[in-house]
Protein backbone atom coordinates (compact mmCIF):
# COMPACT_ATOMS: atom_id res chain seq x y z
CA UNK A 1 0.00 0.00 0.00
CA UNK A 2 1.64 3.24 -1.10
CA UNK A 3 2.27 5.89 1.69
CA UNK A 4 -0.22 9.14 1.81
CA UNK A 5 1.09 12.87 3.02
CA UNK A 6 -2.20 14.59 4.16
CA UNK A 7 -1.13 18.52 4.15
CA UNK A 8 -2.90 20.25 6.77
CA UNK A 9 -3.40 23.88 6.71
CA UNK A 10 -4.51 24.61 10.00
CA UNK A 11 -6.60 27.87 10.60
CA UNK A 12 -8.48 29.34 13.77
CA UNK A 13 -11.83 28.56 11.95
CA UNK A 14 -11.25 26.19 9.51
CA UNK A 15 -8.49 23.41 8.52
CA UNK A 16 -7.78 22.55 4.98
CA UNK A 17 -6.12 19.12 3.62
CA UNK A 18 -4.71 17.99 0.41
CA UNK A 19 -3.68 14.25 -0.29
CA UNK A 20 -0.58 13.02 -2.20
CA UNK A 21 1.01 10.30 -3.12
CA UNK A 22 5.01 9.40 -3.21
CA UNK A 23 4.64 10.54 -6.83
CA UNK A 24 3.04 13.97 -5.53
CA UNK A 25 0.14 13.40 -7.19
CA UNK A 26 -3.10 14.76 -6.09
CA UNK A 27 -5.56 12.65 -4.55
CA UNK A 28 -8.02 15.13 -2.80
CA UNK A 29 -8.11 18.66 -1.59
CA UNK A 30 -11.39 19.49 0.98
CA UNK A 31 -12.44 22.05 3.52
CA UNK A 32 -13.27 21.84 7.30
CA UNK A 33 -14.37 23.60 9.71
CA UNK A 34 -12.22 24.06 12.82
CA UNK A 35 -14.82 21.83 15.03
CA UNK A 36 -15.30 18.46 16.67
CA UNK A 37 -17.77 17.74 13.60
CA UNK A 38 -15.22 18.89 11.06
CA UNK A 39 -12.59 16.27 12.90
CA UNK A 40 -14.70 13.58 12.90
CA UNK A 41 -15.41 14.29 9.25
CA UNK A 42 -11.46 15.48 8.29
CA UNK A 43 -10.71 11.88 9.39
CA UNK A 44 -13.89 10.07 7.82
CA UNK A 45 -12.46 12.12 4.60
CA UNK A 46 -9.10 10.26 4.54
CA UNK A 47 -10.12 6.84 5.72
CA UNK A 48 -9.33 5.12 2.90
CA UNK A 49 -6.05 6.08 2.52
CA UNK A 50 -4.77 3.63 5.19
CA UNK A 51 -0.64 3.88 5.24
CA UNK A 52 -1.60 7.81 5.99
CA UNK A 53 0.83 10.41 7.77
CA UNK A 54 -0.34 13.87 9.04
CA UNK A 55 1.86 17.01 7.98
CA UNK A 56 0.60 19.83 10.10
CA UNK A 57 1.99 23.48 9.75
CA UNK A 58 3.24 25.27 12.42
CA UNK A 59 2.20 21.99 15.25
CA UNK A 60 3.27 24.19 17.91
CA UNK A 61 1.73 26.91 16.95
CA UNK A 62 -1.59 27.63 15.46
CA UNK A 63 -1.54 24.05 14.70
CA UNK A 64 -1.22 22.49 17.92
CA UNK A 65 -4.72 21.77 18.68
CA UNK A 66 -5.58 19.85 15.38
CA UNK A 67 -2.06 18.56 15.63
CA UNK A 68 -2.61 17.33 19.24
CA UNK A 69 -6.14 16.16 18.54
CA UNK A 70 -5.54 13.94 15.01
CA UNK A 71 -2.39 12.11 17.94
CA UNK A 72 -5.10 11.48 20.50
CA UNK A 73 -7.29 9.63 17.71
CA UNK A 74 -4.22 7.48 17.05
CA UNK A 75 -2.80 9.36 13.75
CA UNK A 76 0.70 9.74 12.46
CA UNK A 77 1.83 13.33 12.99
CA UNK A 78 4.33 16.05 12.29
CA UNK A 79 5.41 19.27 12.20
CA UNK A 80 6.35 21.11 9.02
CA UNK A 81 7.86 24.20 9.57
CA UNK A 82 6.05 27.35 7.80
CA UNK A 83 9.44 28.13 6.01
CA UNK A 84 10.16 25.24 4.84
CA UNK A 85 6.17 25.41 3.36
CA UNK A 86 6.84 28.68 1.68
CA UNK A 87 10.19 27.49 -0.23
CA UNK A 88 8.15 25.08 -1.71
CA UNK A 89 5.25 27.32 -2.56
CA UNK A 90 7.30 30.38 -4.18
CA UNK A 91 9.29 27.98 -6.95
CA UNK A 92 6.64 26.11 -7.43
CA UNK A 93 4.93 26.80 -11.35
CA UNK A 94 2.49 28.93 -12.01
CA UNK A 95 1.63 32.94 -10.60
CA UNK A 96 2.58 31.91 -7.33
CA UNK A 97 -1.23 31.94 -6.18
CA UNK A 98 -1.50 32.03 -1.79
CA UNK A 99 -4.52 30.32 -1.01
CA UNK A 100 -5.53 27.64 1.86
CA UNK A 101 -5.30 24.63 -1.26
CA UNK A 102 -2.45 25.37 -2.09
CA UNK A 103 -0.72 26.08 0.79
CA UNK A 104 -2.01 22.54 2.23
CA UNK A 105 -0.50 21.02 -1.41
CA UNK A 106 2.72 23.17 -0.89
CA UNK A 107 2.93 21.78 3.18
CA UNK A 108 2.39 17.75 1.77
CA UNK A 109 5.01 18.38 -0.22
CA UNK A 110 7.66 19.73 1.73
CA UNK A 111 6.88 16.71 4.31
CA UNK A 112 7.59 14.13 1.56
CA UNK A 113 10.79 15.68 0.64
CA UNK A 114 11.89 16.92 4.17
CA UNK A 115 14.38 14.49 6.24
CA UNK A 116 14.13 14.36 10.22
CA UNK A 117 10.74 16.49 10.53
CA UNK A 118 9.87 16.40 14.54
CA UNK A 119 6.77 13.44 15.20
CA UNK A 120 4.28 15.52 17.29
CA UNK A 121 3.82 13.52 20.31
CA UNK A 122 1.09 14.00 23.06
CA UNK A 123 1.87 17.21 25.28
CA UNK A 124 3.99 15.97 28.32
CA UNK A 125 6.18 17.73 31.35
CA UNK A 126 8.18 19.57 28.95
CA UNK A 127 5.02 21.03 27.43
CA UNK A 128 3.64 22.16 30.88
CA UNK A 129 7.46 23.60 31.87
CA UNK A 130 7.32 25.36 28.61
CA UNK A 131 3.87 26.89 29.23
CA UNK A 132 4.85 27.93 32.95
CA UNK A 133 7.85 29.46 30.96
CA UNK A 134 5.92 31.63 29.00
CA UNK A 135 3.57 32.53 31.77
CA UNK A 136 6.26 33.80 34.19
CA UNK A 137 8.08 35.59 31.04
CA UNK A 138 4.39 37.43 30.30
CA UNK A 139 4.35 38.17 34.34
CA UNK A 140 7.67 39.84 34.12
CA UNK A 141 7.08 41.97 31.01
CA UNK A 142 3.98 43.03 32.69
CA UNK A 143 6.01 44.02 36.02
CA UNK A 144 8.36 45.78 34.07
CA UNK A 145 5.91 47.82 32.18
CA UNK A 146 4.37 49.03 35.45
CA UNK A 147 7.84 49.54 36.85
CA UNK A 148 8.21 52.09 34.46
CA UNK A 149 5.19 53.76 34.59
CA UNK A 150 5.61 54.07 37.78
CA UNK A 151 8.86 55.55 37.77
CA UNK A 152 6.94 58.39 35.13
CA UNK A 153 4.60 59.04 37.59
CA UNK A 154 6.90 59.47 40.37
CA UNK A 155 9.38 61.90 38.28
CA UNK A 156 6.21 63.79 37.49
CA UNK A 157 6.18 64.42 41.26
CA UNK A 158 9.52 64.21 42.69
CA UNK A 159 12.58 66.49 41.15
CA UNK A 160 14.92 64.33 39.61
CA UNK A 161 12.80 60.90 40.32
CA UNK A 162 13.93 57.76 41.98
CA UNK A 163 16.81 55.26 41.39
CA UNK A 164 16.03 52.29 38.70
CA UNK A 165 15.87 49.37 41.25
CA UNK A 166 11.89 50.34 42.43
CA UNK A 167 10.49 47.91 44.25
CA UNK A 168 6.99 47.62 46.14
CA UNK A 169 8.54 48.37 49.61
CA UNK A 170 10.66 51.72 48.11
CA UNK A 171 7.82 53.15 46.61
CA UNK A 172 5.35 52.83 49.85
CA UNK A 173 8.39 54.61 51.50
CA UNK A 174 8.84 57.39 48.89
CA UNK A 175 4.85 58.07 48.26
CA UNK A 176 4.06 57.68 51.89
CA UNK A 177 5.93 61.44 51.81
CA UNK A 178 4.81 63.01 49.15
CA UNK A 179 2.35 65.78 49.94
CA UNK A 180 0.50 67.08 47.09
CA UNK A 181 -2.81 69.56 46.95
CA UNK A 182 -3.12 70.13 43.25
CA UNK A 183 -5.51 68.21 41.64
CA UNK A 184 -3.32 66.97 39.24
CA UNK A 185 -1.04 66.15 41.73
CA UNK A 186 -3.84 64.10 43.78
CA UNK A 187 -4.57 62.33 40.89
CA UNK A 188 -1.08 60.89 39.70
CA UNK A 189 -0.61 60.17 43.24
CA UNK A 190 -3.12 58.07 43.38
CA UNK A 191 -2.44 56.27 40.11
CA UNK A 192 1.33 55.85 41.76
CA UNK A 193 -0.75 53.40 44.17
CA UNK A 194 -2.50 51.65 41.80
CA UNK A 195 0.75 50.38 40.02
CA UNK A 196 2.12 50.32 43.19
CA UNK A 197 -1.02 47.69 43.76
CA UNK A 198 -0.44 45.92 40.55
CA UNK A 199 3.34 44.87 41.46
CA UNK A 200 2.28 43.84 44.36
CA UNK A 201 -0.15 41.22 42.63
CA UNK A 202 2.59 40.62 39.93
CA UNK A 203 5.30 40.28 42.20
CA UNK A 204 2.98 37.00 44.18
CA UNK A 205 2.09 35.70 40.87
CA UNK A 206 5.75 35.47 39.67
CA UNK A 207 6.35 33.79 43.28
CA UNK A 208 3.81 31.57 42.66
CA UNK A 209 4.98 30.08 39.04
CA UNK A 210 8.54 30.29 40.17
CA UNK A 211 7.80 27.87 42.68
CA UNK A 212 5.79 25.80 40.10
CA UNK A 213 8.93 25.91 37.79
CA UNK A 214 11.06 24.77 40.90
CA UNK A 215 8.62 21.47 41.60
CA UNK A 216 9.13 20.81 37.63
CA UNK A 217 12.52 20.77 37.26
CA UNK A 218 13.56 18.79 40.62
CA UNK A 219 10.77 16.02 39.08
CA UNK A 220 12.00 16.15 35.91
CA UNK A 221 15.64 14.93 37.27
CA UNK A 222 17.60 16.80 34.84
CA UNK A 223 21.14 17.02 34.95
CA UNK A 224 21.32 20.74 32.83
CA UNK A 225 21.09 22.37 36.66
CA UNK A 226 24.98 21.30 36.64
CA UNK A 227 26.47 23.55 34.52
CA UNK A 228 27.69 26.66 36.26
CA UNK A 229 25.63 29.92 35.44
CA UNK A 230 21.80 27.71 34.63
CA UNK A 231 19.62 27.81 37.66
CA UNK A 232 16.17 26.28 38.44
CA UNK A 233 14.41 29.22 35.90
CA UNK A 234 16.49 29.05 33.18
CA UNK A 235 16.61 25.29 33.14
CA UNK A 236 12.76 25.08 33.44
CA UNK A 237 12.93 27.25 29.77
CA UNK A 238 16.07 24.98 28.41
CA UNK A 239 13.68 22.14 28.72
CA UNK A 240 10.37 23.55 27.82
CA UNK A 241 12.22 25.15 24.36
CA UNK A 242 14.16 22.23 24.11
CA UNK A 243 11.61 19.29 24.03
CA UNK A 244 12.79 16.25 22.63
CA UNK A 245 16.61 16.16 22.43
CA UNK A 246 16.61 13.54 20.41
CA UNK A 247 15.72 15.80 17.09
CA UNK A 248 19.20 17.28 17.38
CA UNK A 249 21.37 14.41 16.25
CA UNK A 250 24.79 16.62 17.24
CA UNK A 251 25.35 19.63 18.96
CA UNK A 252 26.49 21.64 15.56
CA UNK A 253 22.43 21.24 14.97
CA UNK A 254 21.35 21.72 18.38
CA UNK A 255 23.76 24.95 18.34
CA UNK A 256 22.27 26.18 15.02
CA UNK A 257 18.42 25.84 16.80
CA UNK A 258 19.86 27.80 20.07
CA UNK A 259 21.74 30.42 17.31
CA UNK A 260 25.08 30.14 19.12
CA UNK A 261 26.44 28.89 15.71
CA UNK A 262 27.71 31.15 13.10
CA UNK A 263 26.50 31.35 9.78
CA UNK A 264 29.09 31.36 6.89
CA UNK A 265 29.21 34.03 4.42
CA UNK A 266 31.89 33.28 2.23
CA UNK A 267 32.72 34.17 -1.15
CA UNK A 268 35.36 33.43 -3.59
CA UNK A 269 38.58 33.62 -1.59
CA UNK A 270 36.92 35.06 1.42
CA UNK A 271 36.44 32.60 4.08
CA UNK A 272 33.76 34.46 7.18
CA UNK A 273 31.53 34.03 9.27
CA UNK A 274 28.83 36.10 10.79
CA UNK A 275 26.99 36.17 13.82
CA UNK A 276 23.29 34.36 13.67
CA UNK A 277 20.46 36.13 14.73
CA UNK A 278 18.10 33.40 13.43
CA UNK A 279 17.21 30.56 15.70
CA UNK A 280 15.67 29.99 19.33
CA UNK A 281 15.91 34.06 20.71
CA UNK A 282 14.48 33.14 24.13
CA UNK A 283 16.84 29.55 24.18
CA UNK A 284 19.62 31.69 23.08
CA UNK A 285 19.20 33.91 25.92
CA UNK A 286 19.15 31.63 28.83
CA UNK A 287 22.33 30.50 27.26
CA UNK A 288 23.71 33.98 27.04
CA UNK A 289 22.96 34.44 31.13
CA UNK A 290 24.86 31.42 31.81
CA UNK A 291 27.90 33.20 29.95
CA UNK A 292 27.69 36.49 31.37
CA UNK A 293 27.35 34.12 34.93
CA UNK A 294 30.56 32.46 34.20
CA UNK A 295 32.30 35.02 32.88
CA UNK A 296 31.88 37.37 36.02
CA UNK A 297 32.88 34.72 38.31
CA UNK A 298 35.96 32.58 38.61
CA UNK A 299 35.57 29.65 36.46
CA UNK A 300 37.39 28.23 34.03
CA UNK A 301 34.47 29.71 31.26
CA UNK A 302 36.03 32.85 32.40
CA UNK A 303 39.76 31.63 31.57
CA UNK A 304 38.20 30.86 28.19
CA UNK A 305 36.99 34.04 27.48
CA UNK A 306 39.86 35.68 28.87
CA UNK A 307 42.01 33.33 26.60
CA UNK A 308 40.09 33.66 23.80
CA UNK A 309 40.61 37.94 24.37
CA UNK A 310 44.66 37.23 24.39
CA UNK A 311 43.73 35.84 20.96
CA UNK A 312 42.79 38.92 19.50
CA UNK A 313 39.16 38.59 19.42
CA UNK A 314 36.91 40.96 20.20
CA UNK A 315 34.85 40.48 23.97
CA UNK A 316 31.47 39.72 21.63
CA UNK A 317 33.64 37.21 19.97
CA UNK A 318 34.73 35.41 22.78
CA UNK A 319 30.98 35.97 24.53
CA UNK A 320 30.14 34.24 21.48
CA UNK A 321 32.45 31.44 22.16
CA UNK A 322 31.83 30.87 25.91
CA UNK A 323 27.54 30.86 24.51
CA UNK A 324 28.83 28.20 21.69
CA UNK A 325 30.25 25.92 24.63
CA UNK A 326 27.56 26.30 26.85
CA UNK A 327 25.32 25.49 24.19
CA UNK A 328 27.21 22.11 23.46
CA UNK A 329 27.12 21.44 27.20
CA UNK A 330 23.23 21.53 27.28
CA UNK A 331 23.13 19.32 24.22
CA UNK A 332 25.55 16.98 26.36
CA UNK A 333 23.68 17.04 30.11
CA UNK A 334 20.22 17.11 27.74
CA UNK A 335 21.09 13.94 26.29
CA UNK A 336 22.76 12.16 29.49
CA UNK A 337 19.19 12.92 30.69
CA UNK A 338 17.15 10.11 28.49
CA UNK A 339 19.75 7.55 29.25
CA UNK A 340 18.25 4.49 30.71
CA UNK A 341 21.08 3.69 33.00
CA UNK A 342 21.65 6.87 34.07
CA UNK A 343 22.08 6.84 37.80
CA UNK A 344 20.87 10.31 39.31
CA UNK A 345 22.00 11.99 42.30
CA UNK A 346 19.72 11.64 45.58
CA UNK A 347 20.42 15.13 46.39
CA UNK A 348 18.67 18.10 44.82
CA UNK A 349 21.38 20.80 44.22
CA UNK A 350 20.24 23.57 45.48
CA UNK A 351 23.22 25.88 44.67
CA UNK A 352 24.14 24.07 41.25
CA UNK A 353 27.03 26.89 40.56
CA UNK A 354 28.99 25.63 43.27
CA UNK A 355 28.88 22.03 41.75
CA UNK A 356 31.78 22.30 39.86
CA UNK A 357 30.38 20.92 36.44
CA UNK A 358 31.14 23.87 34.23
CA UNK A 359 31.23 23.22 30.13
CA UNK A 360 35.10 23.58 29.51
CA UNK A 361 35.55 20.24 28.47
CA UNK A 362 37.86 19.22 25.38
CA UNK A 363 35.51 17.20 23.49
CA UNK A 364 31.89 18.29 23.86
CA UNK A 365 30.49 15.06 22.46
CA UNK A 366 31.43 13.21 24.78
CA UNK A 367 28.60 12.31 27.20
CA UNK A 368 29.86 12.35 30.38
CA UNK A 369 28.76 11.84 34.33
CA UNK A 370 29.90 13.52 37.35
CA UNK A 371 32.20 15.50 35.19
CA UNK A 372 34.26 12.52 34.28
CA UNK A 373 33.68 11.03 30.42
CA UNK A 374 32.02 7.90 30.66
CA UNK A 375 33.27 4.38 29.84
CA UNK A 376 32.47 3.12 27.09
CA UNK A 377 29.97 -0.56 27.09
CA UNK A 378 31.27 -3.63 26.31
CA UNK A 379 29.97 -4.88 23.10
CA UNK A 380 28.65 -8.81 23.18
CA UNK A 381 28.85 -10.80 19.87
Amino acid sequence: MTEMIIGLDPHKSSNTIAVIDRNEELKTRRRFDNTDVGLVDMLAAVAEFGDRVWAVEGANGIGRSIAQRLVAAGERVVDVPAKLATRVRVYSTGHGNKTDQADAFAIARAALHSKNLRRVAVDDDRVALKLLSDRRHELVGSRTQSVCRLHRLIRELVPGGTPRSLNVERAEVLLNGIEVSDPAGMVRVELAWDHVDDLRRIDAKIDTITLKIHAAVKASGSTVVRIYGVGVVNAGLILGEVGDIGRFPSRNHFASYCGTAPIAVSSGDNNRHRLSRSGNRRLNHAIHIAAVTQVHRDTPGRAYFLRKIAEGKTKREAMRCVKRRISDAVWRQLNLDVEADQTQDQTWPRWPSKRGFEPTYKSPDTLRRNGLPKQAKPVSV
